[in-house]
């Protein structure tokens, strides 16, 4: 069974920045979020044409763990879960995640000490409601998918491909005569 994976369509992401907050509140930061602790799992990236959120794409074959020199990132029950006991903020992962998916940030431990830690979606696995930028998301632009609806995707794709291309071949061939 291949990870699910949370999608986000470009053309409804209004780039209101709520999936972020819902992500920061869901992973146990406060409620007086300041910019200097704000860490959603997830960031919202705006250009002039197109707002979308930077998720982790929850990768079957993931590069993130492969690189991990104390096995910190460890698949679970469909999701790449990182350990933190065992990470030691070398940001080999965040070289390494070709999504930009992975940020390491410092946090303090009991020791008060400050160190690494690598944060990624782990799709709230640990929340009944589901991921909770999906559920707060206003335009539902942010959608959970799964193995059917993956090849679900990939049909629409290729019946789409199929349809055009048969319309410009008869467009050319009719174009020949």
């Amino acid at each position: 069974m291949m990870n699910k994976l949370i999608v986000a369509d470009a053309e409804k992401c209004i780039g209101c920045r709520t999936c972020e907050l819902a992500c920061a509140l869901a992973h146990g930061q406060s409620t007086k979020l300041q910019p200097q602790n704000f860490m959603p799992r997830l960031q919202i990236v705006k250009t002039r044409h197109v707002s979308v959120p930077i998720i982790c794409h929850q990768c079957e074959n993931a590069p993130c763990a492969k690189v991990c020199p104390h096995d910190a990132i460890v698949r679970a029950d469909g999701y790449w879960e990182v350990i933190q006991s065992r990470c030691i903020g070398c940001k080999s992962c965040v070289v390494a995640c070709p999504f930009g998916a992975i940020n390491v940030v410092l946090s303090a431990q009991e020791t008060k000490e400050p160190c690494g830690e690598a944060h990624k979606c782990d799709l709230c696995h640990d929340h009944a409601s589901g991921p909770a930028c999906i559920n707060v998301c206003p335009t539902d632009a942010l959608t959970l998918v799964n193995d059917s609806d993956l090849q679900q995707m990939v049909s629409a794709k290729q019946l789409r491909t199929a349809t055009s291309d048969a319309r410009i071949s008869s467009q050319v061939t009719a174009s020949f005569r």
